[in-house]
């Protein structure tokens, strides 16, 4: 065996170490469920919707939050809208004629970035539950019920879910969200899960805290802050939401690696909760740096080792490896893997993975998003 065949091995058996370790984690411990009392409870509820540009979609959005299935009197809506569109327009005329749910507006003038906004919309919510939702996602009419029987629990602050149906028809986003959602089942019954999600999230107001301007991730922020609070941070496979998604390679970058460069900031910024705080800090922490840090780039390095080791062994045939890759990423992106759809997921998100990671060393990032035009008319 050569030399770089054996340092290939290596890294392979190195990269592979962690997951194989969780996955008899998840057998021993076989988490179902939400790991918190749930009881019946109806809170009054602060519901975030922030918005730009998004006067195609909203009034939709709109339809999709009254049609909830909670007193509608227990409900405020905070909208925080910096378009240049005619997105506020549309919502003051759609509330014009309505005596619930109440509608608090607030209104920017240029555009600061979402987590700016987030704070004044937090800041503004004035119920029991602040629940936060993107306009371009939708909701089941339970999903209030569901995320207010979780924050019965005192020991819960907040509590995210799972998309469970991925709108636009990704077979490669469908497969890593059934992934994430056994990751996340198994960080909540351990302790806390890290991922919360912009389509759905619900937190107990006395429990919200700023989170940075400059954040990428500021759902994820701000749970993993309430769990440094104390509170206990959960997924609940029972709220549930949908979201659209692409399968193409290239539209995928762009959807997918700005949110990986917000996690990894975050988890940077956030490195001496490694350790601490229980099981978070001992085992859920580690688990996402290794994922989200070590394992993509380990991954690019044993990719690389193993091609020259292929090319030094067997000659030019040996670029056979990398070609084998490039024809599993073309699949994969046509969804057309079967069985091994799953793993080409985690592949692609480590892909997204490395090339946040890059980006930030690079000093790319900032709070501002683009709309993604195509996959807004799913929601239309």
């Amino acid at each position: 065996m050569s030399p770089f065949a054996a340092v290939a091995g290596v890294l392979l058996v190195v990269t592979a170490a962690p997951y194989i370790a969780f996955l008899g984690l998840y057998a021993w411990l076989r988490p179902s469920g939400s790991p918190a009392e749930k009881s019946e409870s109806e809170p009054p509820v602060s519901v975030v919707l922030p918005t730009y540009n998004e006067s195609r979609i909203v009034e939709a959005k709109l339809d999709d939050l009254l049609a909830l299935d909670y007193p509608m009197e227990k409900v405020e809506l905070v909208v925080v809208d910096s378009s240049t569109d005619e997105t506020r327009e549309i919502i003051r005329d759609y509330f014009a004629e309505l005596e619930a749910p109440e509608l608090t507006l607030i209104e920017e003038d240029e555009r600061r970035g979402l987590a700016p906004a987030l704070n004044e919309a937090y800041e503004a919510a004035e119920r029991e539950m602040v629940v936060k939702t993107d306009c371009d996602s939708k909701l089941p009419p339970d999903v209030l019920r569901e995320a207010a029987a979780n924050l019965a629990d005192p020991e819960v602050d907040a509590v995210t879910g799972r998309n469970v149906e991925v709108l636009g028809g990704s077979g490669v986003e469908s497969e890593y969200r059934g992934v994430q959602s056994h990751i996340q089942r198994l960080e909540s019954h351990l302790d806390s899960t890290l991922i919360f999600h912009g389509p759905f999230s619900a937190f107990e107001n006395d429990a919200l805290c700023p989170i940075d301007p400059n954040s990428l991730a500021d759902d994820t922020e701000l749970a993993l802050k309430i769990r440094r609070q104390g509170g206990r941070v959960i997924f609940d496979p029972a709220v549930q939401y949908k979201e659209a998604s692409h399968s193409e390679f290239v539209k995928r970058r762009k959807q997918k690696d700005r949110r990986a460069m917000g996690l990894i900031r975050l988890l940077v910024q956030h490195r001496d909760a490694l350790g601490r705080y229980g099981s978070y800090g001992r085992a859920v922490l580690p688990f996402n740096w290794w994922f989200m840090i070590v394992s993509p780039w380990l991954l690019a390095l044993t990719l690389g080792v193993g091609t020259i080791s292929a090319v030094t062994t067997v000659g030019l045939a040996g670029f056979a490896l990398p070609v084998a890759v490039g024809l599993f990423t073309y699949l994969g992106q046509k969804d057309a893997l079967g069985p091994a759809q799953a793993l080409y997921s985690l592949f692609d998100t480590q892909v997204s993975l490395l090339r946040g990671g890059i980006d930030l060393l690079r000093g790319k990032g900032d709070g501002t998003w683009e709309v993604d035009a195509e996959l807004r008319e799913i929601y239309e």
